[in-house]
C-alpha cells in the first residue's frame, strides 16, 4: 500500500544584521542618508528606507549601503532587486559573510535551493562567529532538504541520500531524517531506515511521532521481526497522518 508523504514545512532562519554596520569612513552626507535609511529600517518604513539608500548610493557607492537596501528591499518581497543590492555588495567586498548570508536567504525565497546551499557554504567557511555559522548550518540543511525532496520527486533516489545525508550533517532537522527512513525502506535498506527513523523521533521539533514508527513498521516487517513491526504499527496508528496506513499493515500482519 503507497502512503501520501507529506512533508512538514520548514521555517528558514534569516539572520539579518540590520543597523549595526556604522557608516563610519563614508562621505558625511552619504553617511547621513545611510544612517536616516536604517532608522526607516527599523520602523519598518521599508519604501523610505529604500529611498533613502538610494540618494546615499547616488553620493557614495557602499558595500554597507547595497547591503542594506538589499534587506530593505527583501522586506518588500522585491526579491530581484534584493539579490542584485546584495551581489553589488559583494562586488565591492567579496569577503562579506552577511551578504552571503542574507543572498542565501534570498535564493531560498526563490526556490533556487542549489544557489542557497553555495552562499550558505560561503558563510560556513567565512570568518562569520560560531554562533552564527551554526544558525547558518540550519539554513543549510533546510535547503539541502529541498534539494533532496525535489530529487526525490524526479526519481532520483541516490541523489535525494546524498542531499539529505548532507542535511543532517550540517544540523540534526527531524524532516531530514524522516524522508531518509521513507527512501530507505522503499529501497528495503531496512537498518538505513530504523537508523534514520530512530534519528527522526531523538531530534523530534518539526514532525509528529507517526511517521518514524511507521517506517520503522515497515523496517522491521522487511527484516522479519514481526513482534517489533506490529509495536511500532500501533504506535504509529495513533497519528492521524499515518493512522489507516499503519492500520492496513497491522490487519496484513494478522
Amino acid at each position: 500500500m503507497k502512503t501520501k508523504f507529506i512533508m512538514p514545512f520548514c521555517f528558514l532562519i534569516l539572520l539579518i544584521f540590520s543597523g549595526i554596520l556604522t557608516a563610519q569612513d563614508m562621505k558625511p552626507e552619504a553617511g547621513k542618508l545611510y544612517n536616516e535609511g536604517n532608522q526607516f529600517l527599523k520602523q519598518g518604513n521599508y519604501d523610505k528606507a529604500v529611498d533613502s539608500y538610494n540618494k546615499s548610493l547616488a553620493i557614495e557607492k557602499d558595500y554597507r549601503t547595497y547591503y542594506q537596501i538589499g534587506i530593505a528591499y527583501k522586506y518588500l518581497s522585491k526579491l530581484d532587486d534584493a539579490e542584485n543590492s546584495l551581489q553589488a555588495a559583494l562586488k565591492l567586498k567579496p569577503d562579506f559573510y552577511l551578504a552571503y548570508n542574507a543572498l542565501g536567504g534570498i535564493y531560498y525565497a526563490q526556490g533556487k535551493f542549489d544557489k542557497a546551499v553555495e552562499s550558505f557554504e560561503k558563510v560556513v567557511n567565512s570568518n562569520a562567529a560560531n554562533n552564527v555559522k551554526e544558525a547558518v548550518k540550519k539554513n543549510l540543511a533546510f535547503a539541502y532538504t529541498k534539494m533532496g525532496n525535489a530529487a526525490l520527486n524526479d526519481g532520483n533516489s541516490k541523489k535525494a541520500i546524498d542531499d539529505l545525508q548532507n542535511a543532517v550533517k550540517n544540523n540534526n532537522y527531524d524532516a531530514a531524517y524522516l524522508t531518509l527512513a521513507k527512501i530507505y525502506t522503499d529501497l528495503s535498506k531496512w537498518d538505513e531506515a530504523i537508523d534514520a527513523a530512530q534519528n527522526a523521533l531523538k531530534f523530534r521539533t518539526s514532525i509528529s511521532k507517526g511517521g518514524p514508527y511507521y517506517y520503522m513498521g515497515l523496517a522491521y516487517k522487511g527484516k522479519g521481526d514481526t513482534a517489533k513491526a506490529k509495536d511500532m504499527f500501533a504506535q504509529a496508528k495513533s497519528d492521524g497522518t499515518y493512522k489507516k496506513s499503519a492500520e492496513y499493515e497491522l490487519k496484513l500482519m494478522q
